[in-house]
């Protein structure tokens, strides 16, 4: 499981590298916003960011990652003052840790996230919430009925993999409450498509359908 920690402060990102390392956290480092904005597109279990960097503001820099990356964001920084904390939160990360913290604390925090990610599924701007069972772009919800829902969720489970159309009849038949053909299904992949505005969602012809990576 990878991280992402953007820390300007050489000596703490070194300390904190290797305490994550060693509770089996892989750990790729930046130093400041330019080195961050050539990798915040990779695949991260969480970033944690500090919001004052050499070249530019943790909060700004936020705001950039969440147009390309929808992992879950620590801020870890010296700005223990209300209203940088409300504002942390109100921009949507969903952890604010102050300086000085406990090692030990911030690697909990990171456990308790990295476990709520297992239950959610990236593809590019869209994200499946399986406890929530609801699908986000960009973090926002798309409103989906539970059958267009239902294979959306087999779909993005299954990303970059084609699912056939049997796959979908066989996994749908106990929601759907009635037969649904070639024709229905066609229907419902057209207004998923629709609903999700990406062109992720592909047909292949003769099989099946594929959500795409990005």
């Amino acid at each position: 499981m990878k991280l992402l920690l953007i820390e300007d402060n050489k000596a703490i990102a070194k300390g904190l590298a290797f305490s994550l390392q060693s509770a089996g956290y892989e750990t790729a480092l930046c130093h400041s916003c330019e080195e961050a904005y050539a990798v915040i597109g990779g695949d991260y279990a969480v970033m944690i960011i500090d919001i004052s960097l050499p070249d530019g503001n943790g909060f700004e820099l936020y705001q950039d990652i969440r147009r390309v990356n929808q992992a879950p964001v620590i801020f870890l920084t010296a700005l223990d003052d209300e209203d940088s904390i409300v504002k942390g939160f109100d921009l949507g990360a969903e952890d604010y840790i102050t300086k000085p913290f406990s090692t030990r604390e911030l690697i909990a925090r990171v456990k308790r996230l990295t476990r709520k990610s297992e239950s959610t599924v990236t593809v590019g701007d869209l994200t499946l919430d399986l406890d929530k069972q609801a699908v986000f772009k960009n973090g926002e919800k798309v409103e989906l009925t539970a059958l267009e829902y239902r294979i959306c969720s087999l779909l993005m489970q299954n990303h970059g993999a084609v699912v056939t159309r049997e796959m979908i009849f066989e996994k749908i038949w106990d929601i759907a409450g009635n037969y649904v053909n070639d024709n229905t299904l066609s229907v419902y992949i057209r207004r998923i498509r629709q609903k999700l505005g990406t062109d992720q969602l592909k047909t292949v012809k003769g099989a099946g359908y594929r959500m795409e990576d990005v």
